[in-house]
């Protein structure tokens, strides 16, 4: 018996010629760019899509409405469908993360006041300011004042893991010298005005709002603490993904196509469409500065250039490294979310899916790396590698501590750490407060 032929985008709505719905989350984000890009610019449209954009309010949501079927793909983070996967958290399910949309784009931001205590000047290195924020841990732990207070947007999250790799890079232990909490983006800034918290970590254009508002300092930039480094991907379930191949692929080509963003020429256009309050709902201005890489670093402060704080395409920023999932579950691991197992490797290593990225985009002009995986942090310049047209540029990757991940040594880079979380992974369920 022959096969069925594989239907199109278009024809599995049931009618050819029309377009079939795909309902994507979002939070607003500037980094939610290319699925608006891709709804508003016809290149979904041109893959036979119809791309309905639903504005969340948390992360939690997100995770909750595609593991019970309610959105068929999200922007999601880009640790969290490797947590879902493994079963860490609440509700899970198996999922799949196909595609980047970006690297880069996140800041850890402080009070103005708890910036003036720790002596230093806008656009000092990481280095400088973890080793600043150490010296006041310890002066208020000595006067027996309460830990300061750091707010993250989610367990599961690379803010999360990027504020505890710089906090414990300057000895300053998160589970115990200072005090964790989750907040949703939109609230952080509101937050930090109210004295809850004393700092966080969020992407655009929360931070620069804060600094606009007087109440906030950017102490470190994602692209400082790992340039060229992951944020958030394009999360489904992995069922979904199964029943309906010929969508993930349209919805790839079309995010990919929607690289226009990176383009300088439409920031403005871009910043624009960003600030509808159905998007992201910020100053199409503060929206251009995170787009250009061009942020005030202190209230009333110039605006500093920060080399590739968020890139959209180049670099193969939409390219799902396995290396990336597995940093992540590194992650979970040193900091007690999950133990580590070989079944957990293979989870996490699965749970990104360069085979979908490479079979919806084979034939097209893009370059597709030859490899799923390489060595993070490797890079300290741009750097030509083998991809499907002959040439592609990928690096400076660099991690800020000078650190590389190399993920076929896993534990050996796990062993390099001297800080490690005080708590188990029975800890998880009460930390995940979101």
């Amino acid at each position: 018996m022959n096969a069925m032929p594989r239907l199109t985008a278009a024809q599995e709505s049931g009618t050819a010629g029309c377009p079939t719905t795909v309902r994507i989350g979002f939070i607003p984000l500037v980094d939610c760019a290319l699925p608006v890009v891709a709804a508003h610019k016809n290149f979904a449209a041109r893959e036979g899509l119809r791309l309905e954009l639903v504005r969340e309010s948390s992360w939690a949501n997100i995770r909750d409405r595609v593991v019970l079927g309610h959105f068929d793909a999200a922007h999601m983070l880009a640790p969290m469908p490797i947590a879902a996967s493994l079963k860490i958290g609440h509700l899970t399910v198996p999922m799949a993360a196909p595609l980047a949309l970006g690297l880069g784009g996140n800041a850890i931001t402080v009070s103005t006041g708890l910036w003036r205590a720790m002596g230093r000047g806008p656009g000092a290195p990481p280095q400088e300011t973890a080793a600043a924020l150490a010296a006041v841990v310890a002066v208020r732990a000595r006067a027996g004042q309460p830990p300061l207070t750091f707010a993250m947007v989610y367990p599961f999250s690379c803010h999360n893991y990027e504020l505890r790799y710089w906090l414990a890079s300057a000895g300053i232990h998160p589970d115990r010298d200072v005090r964790l909490v989750v907040v949703p983006p939109p609230l952080m800034g509101d937050a930090l005005n109210a004295g809850q918290i004393d700092g966080f970590c969020v992407g655009e254009p929360w931070n620069s709002l804060a600094v606009a508002a007087g109440t906030g300092v950017i102490a470190a930039t994602k692209a400082e603490l790992w340039r060229h480094s992951p944020e958030k991907v394009l999360g489904l379930s992995a069922a979904w993904a199964e029943r309906h191949p010929d969508r993930v692929a349209a919805l790839i080509r079309a995010l990919t196509a929607a690289a226009w963003a990176d383009d300088p020429a439409h920031h403005d256009e871009l910043a624009e469409l960003l600030a509808d309050p159905a998007h992201v709902g910020a100053p199409a201005a503060v929206i251009a500065g995170a787009l250009s890489g061009r942020l005030p670093l202190v209230p009333g402060g110039a605006a500093v250039r920060i080399p590739d704080f968020l890139v959209f395409s180049r670099s193969a920023a939409t390219f799902p490294w396995a290396s990336h999932a597995l940093w992540f579950y590194s992650q979970m691991v040193r900091w007690g979310q999950t133990p580590l197992s070989a079944e957990g490797i293979a989870i996490a290593r699965r749970t990104y899916r360069p085979d979908l990225y490479r079979a919806a985009l084979k034939g097209t002009a893009l370059a597709l790396p030859s490899a799923s995986m390489k060595v993070e942090g490797a890079l300290d310049r741009p750097t030509p590698v083998a991809s499907s047209t002959g040439t592609l540029v990928l690096g400076p990757d660099g991690f800020f501590d000078g650190r590389r991940f190399d993920p076929d040594q896993f534990e050996a880079y796990l062993g390099g750490f001297a800080i490690h979380s005080m708590n188990g992974p029975a800890a998880v369920a009460q930390a995940e407060t979101d």
